[in-house]
């Protein structure tokens, strides 16, 4: 019989395929018997024999020597033995040669254990990056389209960078080298494992804090939580075990030397530092800075918390595009409401008139919108321009314009 050689195959296989011989001499033994099952009807009396030192394959078919044969495929006639040597009940050994599968048969063995081998190197690649979920992969652009980015790694695996877990505004060119968190791993119809990534997720800022910080990886400083609106701001509460290291301080480093580089990798992205307490009140305060608060409502579980400051700190505590108090939100995990408090001799002066006072003639829906905003007095949204109003409290031109005209008669009346 002709020897199957396939020494050089499995090599090439394993190099390229990252599947080891072992494993492929298996698969190669399942592919055969297969096909045995396939032309004989059955492969229980057939042995394959795979030498993988020297990358060979023989096949045997063992029958049972008898004077009359009922099934042909475990029985043989002493009758159609040329040697003479073999007795009734003994077994006999025919070699297959790989022709005697046929043409087709041949092909069907060829297709099977090339879907074999990617069935394996599908396996193989989703097992590799499913534990690496919540890491930092750093890849190569292979190719740019308008709803996600093909990037390819050591290996030349696909993974995708989808628009909406890119940073606002930023973009990629081929051959650029970019950093990003794994997302997900998805197997879709038993295809290629679809491996996403982001930069987007707060994850993606911790872990890049951890890289750049020592002290968080040596577990001496730990990131309790990160929020963030990507592209926009973001804040990370930490906290020290080591009261002579100063969390703050070691996040951002000597002349912002170590956040500089997180900042510049974010697309300049606003980060604060801030340190964690469980006090919900303190935290709060911390997440608000620079703004001065005067006063905190907790209330209820489900209630909304309710910060009072003066008109000064409004803008302050309440951020570019409200991205200061969503996140102060988002950090202490409740809704959070800015209130005008006015100074004593402002609350003496009894020209300016409390929204609430209104509610005769503006919906209160609309007041509370407006309150949303830190506008709790008439004084306060006729100090706004009305494209401000409208952007911030997200109400119609119309809607806008119809409450300024209320308030400003409310004033002309007096006057």
């Amino acid at each position: 019989m002709e020897k199957i050689e396939l020494k050089d195959a499995f090599a090439e296989f394993k190099n390229q395929k990252n599947i080891d011989r072992p494993t492929m001499m298996g698969v190669l033994e399942d592919v055969f018997r297969t096909q045995i099952t396939k032309t004989y009807g059955s492969a229980d009396n057939f042995d394959i024999i795979i030498n993988i030192d020297k990358g060979d394959c023989e096949i045997y078919w063992n029958r049972e020597v008898v004077e009359e044969v009922e099934d042909p495929n475990t029985q043989i006639a002493l009758s159609e033995l040329e040697d003479d040597d073999y007795e009734l009940g003994e077994t006999f050994a025919k070699k297959i040669e790989l022709k005697d599968f046929g043409r087709r048969g041949i092909l069907n063995i060829r297709q099977n254990l090339q879907g074999r081998i990617m069935d394996i190197e599908k396996a193989n690649l989703y097992n590799k990056y499913v534990k690496k979920v919540g890491e930092i992969f750093t890849g190569e652009v292979y190719q740019t389209w308008a709803k996600e980015v093909l990037i390819l790694d050591e290996d030349g695996n696909e993974l995708r960078l989808p628009k909406s877990e890119q940073i606002p505004g930023e973009h990629f060119k081929k051959n650029d080298t970019v950093r990003a968190i794994i997302k997900s791993v998805e197997m879709k119809n038993n295809t290629t494992p679809y491996i996403v990534l982001s930069r987007t997720t707060p994850e993606f800022l911790e872990k890049l804090f951890e890289h750049e910080v020592p002290e968080i990886l040596d577990g001496l400083i730990t990131v309790k939580k990160v929020v963030r609106i990507p592209g926009e701001r973001a804040k990370v509460a930490v906290e020290s075990y080591d009261e002579r290291i100063d969390p703050i301080g070691a996040c951002i480093g000597v002349k912002g030397a170590r956040i500089i580089g997180i900042v510049r990798e974010l697309r300049n992205e606003n980060i604060d530092v801030l340190q964690w307490t469980n006090n919900t009140q303190l935290l709060i305060q911390r997440a608000l800075n620079p703004a001065k608060i005067s006063s905190i409502i907790l209330g209820g579980e489900e209630d909304k918390i309710k910060v009072y400051m003066l008109p000064d700190e409004v803008k302050k505590g309440i951020g570019k595009g409200g991205c200061n108090i969503k996140l102060a939100g988002m950090l202490v995990g409740k809704e959070i409401e800015v209130w005008r408090e006015l100074p004593k001799e402002d609350v003496e002066d009894e020209e300016d008139v409390l929204l609430s006072e209104f509610d005769d003639v503006i919906d209160a829906w609309i007041i509370e919108r407006l309150q949303s905003i830190g506008c709790d007095t008439a004084k306060s949204v006729l100090g706004l321009s009305a494209a401000d109003i409208a952007k911030r409290a997200d109400l119609e031109d119309e809607t806008v314009e119809e409450i300024l005209d209320i308030l400003r008669a409310e004033f002309e009346d007096e006057e």
